[in-house]
């Protein structure tokens, strides 16, 4: 894992105050997690950066685990921290409190 790779991650994490670390893009996902993922987030009417993992295997694939110590993906950061992976992401869109910290996280930028 090169310092460039946590560099760009770290950028992408602290510049935009939601992003989705997933396999594919929102219009286009290439697995079922991303998938509903991004699916949930686009329902919260908030706008948010999706990085597809699979256009820079190192930085991304791999990287983003290492950046955040969590196996899977996707993952969702708001406001620079970890919320997790598609199943928290769908708990907390389900609860209503996802559309809220978005919603929050959205009206700071």
């Amino acid at each position: 894992m090169s310092a460039k790779a946590m560099e760009v991650i770290k950028n992408e994490v602290e510049n935009n105050p939601i992003v989705l670390y997933m396999k594919g893009t929102p219009d286009f996902p290439q697995c079922g997690f991303s998938a509903r993922s991004a699916e949930a987030l686009k329902a919260c009417g908030v706008p948010f950066k999706a990085v597809n993992v699979f256009d820079d295997e190192e930085i991304y694939r791999q990287g983003v685990k290492i950046y955040s110590n969590w196996p899977t993906i996707p993952q969702l950061f708001v406001d620079g921290e970890l919320v997790g992976g598609s199943d928290i992401v769908i708990d907390m869109f389900q609860s209503g409190e996802l559309k809220t910290m978005l919603e929050e996280a959205a009206n700071k930028a």
